[in-house]
C-alpha cells in the first residue's frame, strides 16, 4: 500500500504522519511540501518526517505526476491554512486550495488513485444562527479561505465515483500542540498568552462559538476516511469532523484556560462589534459512521499539554504574534528575505 500525504510539513502533518504509520506500519508513506514551515520546530525530540517511507519538495500547483504511480490514497493537508493568510494572498489562496486541488484529485483518479481524503473545514457555516449546523444546512462561508474550501469541495464531488472515493472533511477548529506548532488557532493563542504574560486579551466580546479538535483527532478522523466504505456511505461524502461535546464559546475556552493556569487575567472588549464568525457544529453524522474514530481527547487535558510544553521551550514571548508561530508572519519573513516570490513559490538565487 501507498499512501501519499501533501502539507505534510506543517501543523497537523506530523500527527496525520504518526496516526498513518501506527496503523499502516509496512505501508509506503511518503510526504509532498514546499517546505514553508519545515524550519519552524517546536519541542521536537526528532524530525517528525522520520516516520516516512520517503518526502518529497514539491509544488501541488505543479504537482510532479509520477509521484502518483503506484498510489493506493492521497491525504491533502496542502493549503493556504487560515483567513489572515487568505486575506493576504487571496489569488494564491484560490490557486492552491482550489484550483490546485481540484486539478490533482483529477490527476490522481487518472493515475488510479482509489482514495482522496481533503482536509475541508466547517469555517464555511460563516455566521449561524439556531442550531448546529448539519452537513445538510446551507453552507455561509465569509473569507477567501472558506470560499476556497465550498469549491473544492464541489470540484472533487465531480469525480468521484466507484472507483474513487473521495472524503472532504470539515474539520473543527484545530488546536493542541504540534512538532510544528501554531500560535494562530484561538485555544493555542489563549494558552500561550496564560504562559506569556497570565493575560488573555479577547478582541471579540467573547460570545461567538467555535468548535474544536485536538490535531491528533483529526489524524484519527483521516484514518477513518483512508479505509471508509462507499457501500455504507457513497463514493462522495463531504462531513463534519469532530464532536458535539466540542462546540465552545471564545469566553468558555479563555476561562477554562485561566483554571489551568492560575494568575491569567481575562480582558474582554465588550464594545466589540459583532464577530460575523461563529458558528455550532453537529457531528453527529460523524458519530453514526466512525464510532471506532471519535475524538479521544480531553479539552483541559489539550489545555495542559500546551502549558507543559510551553514551559518546557522557555516560552516567554509576550509578543508572540509578531513571531514564527503565526503562519503569516513566517510568509512575510521569507517575502522580506528575499526567498519567496510573491505568489508564494521559492526564488532559486
Amino acid at each position: 500500500m501507498k499512501i501519499l500525504i501533501t502539507g505534510n510539513m506543517g501543523y497537523v502533518g506530523p500527527a496525520v504522519t504518526a496516526q498513518l504509520r501506527k496503523s499502516y506500519p509496512d505501508t509506503i508513506l511518503e510526504g509532498i511540501d514546499l517546505g514553508f514551515f519545515a524550519h519552524c520546530l517546536t519541542n521536537a525530540e526528532v524530525l517528525p518526517e522520520y516516520r516516512l517511507t520517503r518526502q518529497h519538495f514539491a509544488d501541488v500547483r505543479h504537482f510532479p505526476k509520477e509521484i502518483l504511480q503506484g498510489a493506493d490514497a492521497i491525504i491533502h493537508l496542502a493549503a493556504i491554512s487560515n483567513d489572515p493568510m487568505g486575506h493576504a494572498y487571496e489569488n494564491v489562496t484560490y490557486e492552491i486550495n482550489h484550483r490546485a486541488s481540484v486539478e490533482l484529485a483529477r490527476l490522481a483518479r487518472e493515475a488510479g488513485v482509489k482514495t482522496f481524503v481533503f482536509a475541508s473545514s466547517c469555517s464555511m457555516y460563516g455566521f449561524a444562527e439556531g442550531g448546529p449546523r448539519t452537513e445538510q444546512d446551507a453552507l455561509n462561508p465569509l473569507t477567501a479561505y472558506a470560499k476556497s474550501k465550498v469549491l473544492t469541495e464541489q470540484g472533487v464531488q465531480q469525480l468521484a465515483n466507484e472507483n474513487f472515493k473521495v472524503t472532504c472533511l470539515r474539520f473543527a477548529t484545530a488546536c493542541g500542540m504540534s512538532p510544528r506548532l501554531r500560535l494562530d488557532l484561538v485555544l493555542n493563542d489563549f494558552a500561550a498568552c496564560a504562559v506569556a504574560s497570565r493575560k488573555i486579551t479577547i478582541l471579540s466580546d467573547g460570545t461567538p462559538w467555535r468548535p474544536l479538535i485536538n490535531t491528533r483527532d483529526m489524524a484519527r478522523a483521516i484514518d477513518w476516511a483512508v479505509n471508509r466504505d462507499p457501500a455504507v456511505s457513497g463514493d462522495f461524502l463531504a462531513i463534519n469532523a469532530g464532536c458535539n461535546e466540542w462546540n465552545f464559546q471564545v469566553k468558555d475556552l479563555a476561562q477554562t484556560v485561566a483554571e489551568i493556569i492560575p494568575g491569567t487575567e481575562i480582558s474582554i472588549n465588550k464594545d466589540a462589534p459583532p464577530d460575523k464568525r461563529s458558528y455550532k457544529v453537529c457531528f453527529d453524522l460523524y458519530k453514526k459512521l466512525a464510532p471506532d474514530h471519535q475524538p479521544v481527547s480531553d479539552l483541559r487535558e489539550t489545555i495542559r499539554e500546551l502549558r507543559d510544553s510551553l514551559q518546557a521551550m522557555n516560552f516567554h514571548n509576550e509578543n508572540f504574534r509578531e513571531s514564527r508561530y503565526m503562519r503569516l508572519k513566517v510568509l512575510a519573513h521569507l517575502r522580506e528575505t528575499g526567498l519567496l516570490s510573491e505568489t508564494l513559490t521559492w526564488n532559486k538565487c
